[in-house]
């Protein structure tokens, strides 16, 4: 499928303001370009013969080869016995950090404050 190649006369570089010019003046034709036959032959010449043979393949699985064994994860168990003291689970949960606590002091007449300075027209 050949598509016409729209010229933009406003390109910067100075062959595509030369070719713009001479296809408005009709000293030459814009150039036709065959998007699909493009495309295919960008295919072709993106695999390697190699690619398709046996020594290809044996080449790229040596390339992406790990060049260290990992070792296998080990599954642990970890048992948490009931204690039934609540001290426990509230020394547990001081541990953690949830990311929601504030980041500064604000309190009541703070907030009065920033609620008066915002009023629009004031």
């Amino acid at each position: 499928m050949a598509d016409e190649v729209k010229i933009n006369a406003s390109e910067v570089s100075h062959d595509a303001q030369l070719l713009a010019d001479n296809v408005a003046d009709g000293v030459e034709k814009a150039p036709k370009v065959d998007f699909d036959a493009d495309y295919e032959l960008a295919k072709e010449m993106s695999v390697s013969p190699i690619d398709n043979s046996e020594e290809g393949q044996k080449a790229a699985e040596a390339a992406v080869a790990p060049q260290y064994e990992i070792p296998k994860a080990e599954e642990k168990k970890i048992e948490a016995p009931a204690t039934g003291n609540p001290d426990d689970y509230m020394s547990m949960a001081s541990e953690i950090e949830t990311g929601n606590e504030g980041v500064g002091n604000v309190d009541d007449d703070l907030v009065k404050r920033a609620l008066e300075l915002g009023q629009p027209g004031q």
